[in-house]
């Protein structure tokens, strides 16, 4: 199921329950702040432009999901946005990542995992991408997601030489701007 805006907030507990699961394992291994700031984060993420938020649910509660808005021009300097423009470059980040959907996060319960959900959730979010234009991030530390993005058709950005960070570009399987 796929929701916009502030509506999300009605499942804020839960999505911060499934923030925690999987986000204070490894190879992410965050602390209880950070994992607050979650919240913190959401309420104002909601507000962005182009905000959405897809998530898989089953009786036990929300299963995973995945949220996602439209980058914005200027390209953002927080978080890891400056590794991501030092990595692609001006005229990349321009043609590929602004304007695009972004994917700012996925979580999926270890539960849920191995079922499809984080195929599903990813094809939701991404089914009204602008012209077809999404794009994600990840750690290159974890190298299972990164296996996993691959697997399900992600395409990842390469590096301008010398420019590698700890992060990893990925296109969506239709971004029009994918290597061939």
């Amino acid at each position: 199921m796929i929701s916009y805006g502030r509506a999300v907030l009605d499942l804020e507990d839960e999505l911060v329950d499934v923030y925690a699961e999987v986000f204070s394992a490894a190879p992410w291994n965050e602390c209880e702040e950070t994992i607050r700031q979650f919240s913190t984060r959401l309420q104002t993420d909601v507000r962005r432009q182009g905000f959405r938020m897809a998530f898989a649910q089953s009786e036990a509660g929300v299963d995973g999901f995945a949220t996602g808005w439209l980058t914005r021009d200027p390209f953002p300097q927080h978080r890891a946005y400056p590794q991501v423009a030092a990595q692609l470059g001006t005229d990349r980040v321009r043609e590929l990542l602004v304007g695009a959907l972004e994917i700012d996060e996925l979580a999926v319960r270890a539960h849920a995992r191995g079922h499809g959900t984080g195929r599903a959730l990813l094809a939701e979010i991404t089914a009204d991408a602008p012209q077809r234009r999404a794009w994600l991030l990840t750690s290159r530390l974890a190298t299972d997601t990164v296996a996993t993005y691959r697997r399900l058709g992600w395409h990842e950005v390469p590096a301008l030489p010398g420019t590698q960070t700890g992060v990893v570009v990925f296109l969506s399987p239709n971004h029009p701007g994918r290597p061939r």
